[in-house]
């Protein structure tokens, strides 16, 4: 599994790796006992601080959707409860930054709703 941040995301660093774990879950990508990688390593990874991985492990272990074994590493649990709206929250955060990429190259929210159900057609077709 690889996870990867979006430093341009308006999104805190910590959320972007929540919702990549969670998605990743949600889609079958990261199955029950599978281990992640360790603290260090995906801060590692990401550049980031391993205070950071740190803290979105706790908090998704707090949640249920991971468990940390002492001397073995964190794991998805057999029974990882995977919030409903993972996938929407995802979609939606897509959205946002594609509708930001956009609008900073020049393109109105009419022009890009309008390029949209183009290509929603072509689809159809």
């Amino acid at each position: 599994m690889n996870f990867a941040i979006n430093r341009d995301n308006p999104l805190p660093l910590h959320s972007q790796i929540v919702q990549q774990i969670q998605l990743a879950i949600a889609k079958g990508e990261l199955s029950p006992g599978d281990r992640l990688p360790t603290v260090r390593q995906l801060a590692v990874d990401l550049r980031v601080n391993s205070n950071t991985i740190a803290r979105v492990y706790l908090d998704l272990e707090r949640e249920g959707i991971l468990e940390t074994r002492r001397g073995l590493g964190t794991f998805v649990p057999a029974a990882a409860s995977i919030p409903p709206l993972t996938r929407q929250r995802h979609l939606n955060s897509l959205c946002r930054s594609f509708v930001q990429s956009c609008s900073k190259e020049g393109f109105s929210l009419k022009e890009i709703r309008r390029a949209l159900r183009d290509i929603a057609n072509e689809r159809k077709v």
